[in-house]
């Protein structure tokens, strides 16, 4: 007899939880809803239903996947971030829910500069899935934004996601290792950059260390390769009335504020992340 959607969630549960899967109740909610395309509510609702022999073998195939460390929302190929939903592709970092306070924090500069400013113009470095621009530009009606990134990859997958949040118009990808092939100048130059030091990464979970492209990790020896390169030429860029904003690891927001100082900018805000740890820093010309 074919096992229900209750059957399938417990057993994706069961087998989570053996693993040390950390959050297996969540893990095998998100997977088993994902796959059978059901909202949290429906998965409930529907919960006696019985799957077909394709579906179950699907989940089965996905719960290998998960037990093999693969995240949930590379599996299934896309998450939501800012409610807008994007697709994941090899070389795209997973957009995680810290980054949100990036575009939260940001976005406060943006909607005061659209009150004086008719159209705005958006760089976000590194742009991967497109997710900190797309969800800016969502935002803001009147803005226009670049995502730059030096994987070619990302960059479909950018423009894809632009395409799927009717965003496209408005949004450009650009193929670009920091300024090195960007033109024109922004009201905001955002980035979630990679900033752990090279030594570490083998620490991190397997999820990350399997799955997430390197180039979006490694920031080079002490980690903060990265913001040395935006931090050189940003001045260029901003529009004397704009701001850099910047995602950072949990201990450096004294050495990024050092960097950014040395290049003739002062820190307007730095901002924690749900952990408490410093997460954002936002900068203008001095």
């Amino acid at each position: 007899m074919s096992s229900t959607v209750a059957d399938m969630l417990a057993e994706a549960r069961r087998r989570f939880t053996e693993a040390g899967i950390v959050d297996p109740a969540t893990d095998a909610r998100l997977l088993v809803a994902g796959l059978l395309k059901l909202s949290p509510t429906e998965l409930l609702m529907r919960s006696a239903e019985r799957l077909s022999p394709e579906q179950a073998k699907v989940i089965f195939k996905a719960l290998e996947r998960r037990l093999g460390h693969e995240p949930v929302h590379r599996i299934l190929g896309e998450r939501e971030f800012y409610g807008l939903p994007l697709r994941l592709s090899a070389e795209t970092l997973e957009p995680r829910p810290d980054t949100e306070i990036l575009v939260d924090t940001v976005l406060v500069y943006l909607k005061d500069l659209a009150k004086v400013q008719n159209r705005l113009h958006i760089l976000d470095m590194g742009t991967g899935t497109g997710a900190i621009c797309l969800a800016l530009l969502s935002e803001c009606p009147d803005a226009s934004g670049v995502g730059s990134d030096i994987s070619a990859d990302a960059l479909l997958t950018a423009r894809s996601n632009a395409e799927r949040n009717g965003l496209q118009d408005r949004f450009e990808a650009v193929q670009s290792n920091w300024f090195e092939d960007i033109q024109g100048s922004f009201h905001a130059i955002v980035s979630n950059p990679p900033y752990i030091a090279s030594n570490v990464i083998h620490d991190l979970a397997p999820e990350v260390t399997k799955f997430d492209p390197a180039a979006a990790l490694d920031g080079g020896p002490d980690g903060l390769d990265a913001y040395k390169a935006i931090a050189k030429d940003a001045a260029r860029f901003i529009r004397p009335d704009g701001v850099v904003g910047l995602e950072i690891g949990y201990d450096q927001r004294n050495d990024v504020t050092a960097i950014f100082e040395a290049k003739g900018f002062r820190c307007l805000k730095s901002v924690k992340d749900y952990g408490q740890n410093d997460r954002v820093l936002v900068f203008a010309l001095a």
